[in-house]
């Protein structure tokens, strides 16, 4: 039996979150520059959309470049900046084809003025989809997000439009770049890495956490619903007991 027919798609995750690691030691272990294991990792982003928008899955959101990778040496992060204007060209014609609206979250007036024209082009010409949303992390880091919220809702409680017993987690989940998504039922990061490197904190605060070895280029479908299955042999209690669980 395939592992999509071992799925069950009555218990899908609603949102896939995924760290795309590996893309750099990939290239490595094939005699290539970083860059082009950040071009092959395409081809993985390309896969895992279709693959979920074919199972019925309504957000998959890609950790695609980080606060923290700004600091990567100059002539990567240009060429991963270029790469992000290319593909959003390239995959135009996957996302009309899956009916997959695009979003993106996180600062995104740090990136450079070519990506986010491309962007917000890409984005408008896909908001009436409503097969999946694929959302892209640019710029983005959890600390920054949180901090951001806590800003906006310290200067609403000074200017008197709500009171500081009003701040409630549902509050704060209204100022986060996610306010308009469910929180991540599944997180799965690639590469062997075990750690969350900034990303969705206050969202994966109930996520199952799926680690594989698989290099993010090397990860396609089938990888996808082996964390899928993985997901669906789980109990998941939110601090209940099995006894209670099983009686809903």
């Amino acid at each position: 039996m395939s592992l999509e027919a071992q799925i069950d798609r009555t218990n899908l995750p609603q949102h896939i979150a995924i760290i795309m690691d590996g893309n750099g030691r990939w290239a490595k272990e094939q005699g290539m520059s970083r860059v082009l294991g950040h071009k092959n990792g395409v081809g993985s982003v390309r896969e895992v959309a279709e693959a979920a928008a074919e199972l019925g899955i309504q957000h998959i959101t890609l950790y695609a470049f980080s606060t923290e990778n700004w600091a990567r040496p100059k002539h990567e992060v240009n060429a991963l900046m270029e790469l992000l204007v290319e593909t959003i060209k390239s995959e135009m014609s996957t996302l009309k084809k899956n009916k997959i609206q695009l979003n993106a979250i996180g600062n995104l007036s740090e990136l450079p003025e070519s990506c986010q024209i491309n962007l917000k082009e890409a984005i408008e010409e896909t908001s009436n989809h409503d097969h999946m949303t694929l959302t892209l992390a640019l710029s983005y880091s959890a600390r920054w997000e949180l901090e951001n919220a806590m800003q906006t809702i310290a200067h609403k409680i000074e200017r008197k439009e709500i009171s500081a017993n009003q701040v409630n987690e549902e509050l704060i989940s209204k100022h986060l770049n996610t306010a308009n998504m469910p929180d991540p039922e599944l997180l799965i990061r690639t590469s062997g890495e075990k750690r969350i490197s900034n990303f969705l904190l206050w969202q994966i605060a109930y996520s199952e956490l799926y680690f594989t070895d698989t290099l993010w280029p090397d990860f396609k479908k089938d990888d996808l619903f082996q964390a899928i299955i993985d997901y669906q042999k789980r109990e998941r209690r939110f601090g209940k007991t099995s006894e209670q669980v099983n009686q809903l």
